[in-house]
Protein backbone atom coordinates (compact mmCIF):
# COMPACT_ATOMS: atom_id res chain seq x y z
CA UNK A 1 0.00 0.00 0.00
CA UNK A 2 1.27 3.67 -0.89
CA UNK A 3 2.94 5.95 2.32
CA UNK A 4 0.39 8.52 3.57
CA UNK A 5 1.53 11.18 5.98
CA UNK A 6 1.11 10.26 9.92
CA UNK A 7 -1.56 12.64 10.07
CA UNK A 8 -4.01 11.19 7.86
CA UNK A 9 -4.17 7.96 9.76
CA UNK A 10 -6.37 8.65 12.72
CA UNK A 11 -3.52 7.49 15.08
CA UNK A 12 -4.64 6.55 19.01
CA UNK A 13 -8.21 5.78 17.78
CA UNK A 14 -9.58 2.00 18.16
CA UNK A 15 -12.22 2.97 15.53
CA UNK A 16 -11.20 5.09 12.39
CA UNK A 17 -13.01 5.85 9.56
CA UNK A 18 -12.68 7.53 5.78
CA UNK A 19 -13.47 7.20 1.88
CA UNK A 20 -12.64 5.37 -1.00
CA UNK A 21 -9.61 2.96 -1.71
CA UNK A 22 -7.21 5.97 -0.58
CA UNK A 23 -8.82 6.19 2.81
CA UNK A 24 -8.73 2.36 2.93
CA UNK A 25 -4.97 2.37 1.50
CA UNK A 26 -4.77 5.05 4.55
CA UNK A 27 -5.57 3.36 6.88
CA UNK A 28 -5.61 -0.24 6.72
CA UNK A 29 -1.40 -0.49 7.60
CA UNK A 30 -2.26 0.61 10.61
CA UNK A 31 -5.47 -1.73 11.49
CA UNK A 32 -6.56 -5.33 12.56
CA UNK A 33 -9.12 -5.17 9.78
CA UNK A 34 -10.71 -3.23 6.94
CA UNK A 35 -14.60 -3.00 6.71
CA UNK A 36 -15.52 -1.93 3.78
CA UNK A 37 -18.92 -0.34 2.97
CA UNK A 38 -20.91 -0.75 -0.15
CA UNK A 39 -24.24 -0.03 0.56
CA UNK A 40 -25.75 0.26 -2.96
CA UNK A 41 -24.88 -2.72 -3.51
CA UNK A 42 -21.57 -4.54 -3.82
CA UNK A 43 -21.73 -5.07 -0.01
CA UNK A 44 -25.70 -6.01 0.66
CA UNK A 45 -25.22 -8.48 -2.53
CA UNK A 46 -22.41 -9.98 -0.85
CA UNK A 47 -23.94 -10.50 2.44
CA UNK A 48 -27.66 -11.97 0.64
CA UNK A 49 -25.07 -14.41 -0.97
CA UNK A 50 -22.84 -15.94 2.00
CA UNK A 51 -26.53 -16.20 3.89
CA UNK A 52 -27.15 -19.00 1.17
CA UNK A 53 -23.61 -19.95 1.49
CA UNK A 54 -22.04 -19.01 -1.88
CA UNK A 55 -18.20 -17.14 -1.72
CA UNK A 56 -17.63 -13.77 -3.48
CA UNK A 57 -14.91 -13.11 -5.16
CA UNK A 58 -14.24 -9.39 -5.53
CA UNK A 59 -13.10 -7.83 -8.64
CA UNK A 60 -12.05 -4.69 -10.15
CA UNK A 61 -14.73 -3.60 -12.44
CA UNK A 62 -14.63 -4.01 -16.38
CA UNK A 63 -11.27 -4.78 -16.87
CA UNK A 64 -11.77 -6.79 -19.89
CA UNK A 65 -10.30 -9.91 -17.98
CA UNK A 66 -13.22 -11.14 -15.22
CA UNK A 67 -14.47 -13.89 -17.96
CA UNK A 68 -11.15 -15.26 -17.75
CA UNK A 69 -10.57 -15.39 -13.78
CA UNK A 70 -13.77 -16.35 -13.41
CA UNK A 71 -12.68 -19.49 -15.11
CA UNK A 72 -9.83 -19.70 -13.30
CA UNK A 73 -11.16 -19.56 -9.67
CA UNK A 74 -14.16 -22.34 -11.11
CA UNK A 75 -17.02 -19.59 -10.47
CA UNK A 76 -19.88 -18.02 -12.14
CA UNK A 77 -19.37 -14.41 -13.16
CA UNK A 78 -21.67 -11.47 -12.11
CA UNK A 79 -22.87 -9.52 -15.25
CA UNK A 80 -24.71 -5.80 -15.04
CA UNK A 81 -27.92 -5.42 -13.46
CA UNK A 82 -29.52 -4.91 -16.67
CA UNK A 83 -27.79 -7.86 -18.48
CA UNK A 84 -29.22 -10.78 -16.57
CA UNK A 85 -30.66 -13.40 -18.55
CA UNK A 86 -31.76 -17.30 -18.01
CA UNK A 87 -27.68 -18.03 -18.68
CA UNK A 88 -26.51 -15.27 -16.61
CA UNK A 89 -28.74 -14.65 -13.57
CA UNK A 90 -26.25 -13.46 -10.95
CA UNK A 91 -24.96 -9.50 -11.00
CA UNK A 92 -24.62 -6.67 -8.79
CA UNK A 93 -28.22 -6.34 -7.82
CA UNK A 94 -29.01 -8.25 -4.81
CA UNK A 95 -32.99 -8.62 -5.85
CA UNK A 96 -31.30 -10.74 -8.58
CA UNK A 97 -29.22 -12.85 -6.86
CA UNK A 98 -32.11 -13.62 -4.53
CA UNK A 99 -34.17 -14.92 -7.15
CA UNK A 100 -31.38 -16.86 -9.21
CA UNK A 101 -29.66 -20.20 -7.80
CA UNK A 102 -27.17 -19.90 -5.42
CA UNK A 103 -23.77 -20.82 -6.59
CA UNK A 104 -20.77 -22.38 -4.67
CA UNK A 105 -18.03 -19.41 -6.12
CA UNK A 106 -19.31 -15.70 -7.64
CA UNK A 107 -17.03 -13.51 -9.22
CA UNK A 108 -18.96 -10.12 -8.63
CA UNK A 109 -16.93 -6.87 -9.91
CA UNK A 110 -18.01 -3.77 -8.79
CA UNK A 111 -16.25 -0.02 -9.58
CA UNK A 112 -16.59 0.44 -5.70
CA UNK A 113 -16.52 -1.94 -2.79
CA UNK A 114 -15.64 -4.55 -4.84
CA UNK A 115 -12.54 -2.83 -6.27
CA UNK A 116 -11.27 -1.50 -2.44
CA UNK A 117 -12.17 -5.09 -1.24
CA UNK A 118 -9.98 -6.65 -4.04
CA UNK A 119 -6.91 -3.87 -3.48
CA UNK A 120 -6.22 -4.10 0.37
CA UNK A 121 -3.99 -6.87 0.57
CA UNK A 122 -2.52 -8.30 4.24
CA UNK A 123 -5.31 -7.46 6.51
CA UNK A 124 -8.35 -9.21 7.11
CA UNK A 125 -11.69 -7.55 4.82
CA UNK A 126 -14.75 -7.48 5.94
CA UNK A 127 -17.45 -6.86 4.22
CA UNK A 128 -20.63 -4.60 5.56
CA UNK A 129 -23.92 -3.26 5.48
CA UNK A 130 -26.90 -2.14 7.11
CA UNK A 131 -28.22 -6.17 7.05
CA UNK A 132 -25.15 -7.00 9.24
CA UNK A 133 -23.78 -4.08 10.80
CA UNK A 134 -24.51 -5.64 14.46
CA UNK A 135 -23.21 -9.06 13.45
CA UNK A 136 -20.29 -7.66 11.93
CA UNK A 137 -19.75 -5.65 15.49
CA UNK A 138 -20.20 -8.55 17.58
CA UNK A 139 -17.63 -10.46 15.53
CA UNK A 140 -15.09 -7.82 15.44
CA UNK A 141 -15.59 -7.02 18.98
CA UNK A 142 -15.43 -10.82 19.99
CA UNK A 143 -11.54 -10.58 17.83
CA UNK A 144 -10.71 -8.20 20.37
CA UNK A 145 -10.07 -5.61 17.74
CA UNK A 146 -11.81 -1.94 17.61
CA UNK A 147 -9.07 -0.90 20.62
CA UNK A 148 -6.38 1.90 20.32
CA UNK A 149 -4.16 -1.28 19.78
CA UNK A 150 -5.90 -3.29 17.68
CA UNK A 151 -8.11 -0.62 15.73
CA UNK A 152 -10.48 -1.21 12.81
CA UNK A 153 -10.87 0.79 9.78
CA UNK A 154 -14.14 1.80 8.73
CA UNK A 155 -14.58 2.59 5.19
CA UNK A 156 -17.37 4.15 2.98
CA UNK A 157 -16.79 3.23 -0.98
CA UNK A 158 -18.72 5.75 -2.33
CA UNK A 159 -20.07 6.18 -5.80
CA UNK A 160 -18.14 7.77 -9.03
CA UNK A 161 -19.91 10.84 -10.60
CA UNK A 162 -20.97 9.92 -14.43
CA UNK A 163 -19.47 10.88 -17.86
CA UNK A 164 -15.75 9.24 -16.61
CA UNK A 165 -14.86 12.37 -14.05
CA UNK A 166 -13.65 9.73 -11.99
CA UNK A 167 -14.26 11.58 -9.12
CA UNK A 168 -15.77 10.16 -5.99
CA UNK A 169 -19.35 11.00 -4.46
CA UNK A 170 -19.85 10.75 -0.87
CA UNK A 171 -23.10 8.59 -0.75
CA UNK A 172 -25.05 9.05 1.86
CA UNK A 173 -25.87 5.07 2.14
CA UNK A 174 -22.52 4.37 2.62
CA UNK A 175 -22.38 7.00 5.21
CA UNK A 176 -25.08 5.55 7.18
CA UNK A 177 -23.85 1.81 6.73
CA UNK A 178 -20.94 2.75 8.01
CA UNK A 179 -22.06 4.91 11.10
CA UNK A 180 -24.15 1.85 11.93
CA UNK A 181 -21.13 -0.47 12.51
CA UNK A 182 -19.25 2.33 14.07
CA UNK A 183 -22.60 2.71 16.27
CA UNK A 184 -22.25 -0.40 17.29
CA UNK A 185 -19.06 -0.84 18.13
CA UNK A 186 -19.29 2.26 20.02
CA UNK A 187 -22.66 -0.02 21.88
CA UNK A 188 -19.91 -2.83 22.51
CA UNK A 189 -17.55 -0.85 24.03
CA UNK A 190 -15.21 -0.60 21.31
CA UNK A 191 -12.88 2.89 21.01
CA UNK A 192 -11.51 5.24 21.16
CA UNK A 193 -13.37 6.95 18.33
CA UNK A 194 -11.22 8.76 15.39
CA UNK A 195 -13.02 12.19 15.21
CA UNK A 196 -13.98 11.27 11.69
CA UNK A 197 -15.51 8.00 13.14
CA UNK A 198 -17.82 10.40 16.09
CA UNK A 199 -19.14 12.56 13.62
CA UNK A 200 -20.18 9.70 11.53
CA UNK A 201 -21.91 7.97 14.36
CA UNK A 202 -23.76 11.37 15.83
CA UNK A 203 -25.30 11.66 12.29
CA UNK A 204 -26.07 8.13 12.78
CA UNK A 205 -27.65 8.70 16.13
CA UNK A 206 -29.88 11.66 15.24
CA UNK A 207 -31.83 10.03 12.36
CA UNK A 208 -35.24 8.39 13.12
CA UNK A 209 -35.77 7.00 9.36
CA UNK A 210 -32.44 5.52 7.72
CA UNK A 211 -34.46 3.40 5.33
CA UNK A 212 -37.00 6.36 4.08
CA UNK A 213 -33.39 8.77 4.25
CA UNK A 214 -31.76 6.09 1.32
CA UNK A 215 -35.07 5.66 -0.55
CA UNK A 216 -34.84 9.16 -1.12
CA UNK A 217 -31.13 10.36 -1.49
CA UNK A 218 -29.54 10.40 -4.65
CA UNK A 219 -28.22 6.72 -5.22
CA UNK A 220 -31.78 5.69 -3.92
CA UNK A 221 -33.41 7.49 -6.16
CA UNK A 222 -31.28 6.59 -9.02
CA UNK A 223 -31.57 2.72 -8.48
CA UNK A 224 -35.78 3.42 -8.57
CA UNK A 225 -35.48 5.30 -11.61
CA UNK A 226 -33.61 2.48 -13.83
CA UNK A 227 -36.48 0.00 -12.15
CA UNK A 228 -34.11 -1.44 -9.31
CA UNK A 229 -36.13 -0.23 -6.10
CA UNK A 230 -36.33 -4.08 -5.22
CA UNK A 231 -32.29 -3.38 -4.69
CA UNK A 232 -32.73 -0.37 -2.23
CA UNK A 233 -35.73 -1.98 -0.26
CA UNK A 234 -33.01 -5.02 0.72
CA UNK A 235 -30.46 -2.75 1.45
CA UNK A 236 -32.61 -1.42 4.05
CA UNK A 237 -33.20 -4.58 5.91
CA UNK A 238 -31.64 -3.38 9.02
CA UNK A 239 -30.58 -5.77 10.92
CA UNK A 240 -31.37 -8.93 9.10
CA UNK A 241 -28.13 -10.86 8.08
CA UNK A 242 -26.14 -12.16 10.47
CA UNK A 243 -23.12 -13.19 8.32
CA UNK A 244 -20.40 -11.90 8.58
CA UNK A 245 -18.45 -11.60 5.44
CA UNK A 246 -14.98 -11.91 5.52
CA UNK A 247 -12.04 -12.58 2.86
CA UNK A 248 -10.38 -15.60 3.35
CA UNK A 249 -8.00 -17.36 0.45
CA UNK A 250 -9.80 -14.44 -2.07
CA UNK A 251 -13.24 -14.72 -1.62
CA UNK A 252 -15.55 -13.47 1.34
CA UNK A 253 -17.17 -16.18 3.12
CA UNK A 254 -18.64 -16.30 6.66
CA UNK A 255 -16.37 -15.92 9.24
CA UNK A 256 -16.25 -18.49 11.50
Amino acid sequence: MSEFPEWSRQLGSGVRFDWGLAGAQALGPQSAAVVVVDVLSFTTTVSVAVDVGTRVLPYRWRDGNAAEFAAEQDAELAVGRTAVSQQHPWSLSPAALRRAPAPARLVLPSPNGSAISAAVTGIPVIAACLRNASAVADWIAGQGWGTQWKPVAVIAAGEHWPAGSGAIRPAVEDWLGAAAVIAALAERGSGPLSPEASVVKASYDGIDDIGALIRNCASGRELAAIGFGEDVAIATEIGASQAVPIVVDGAFTHAS
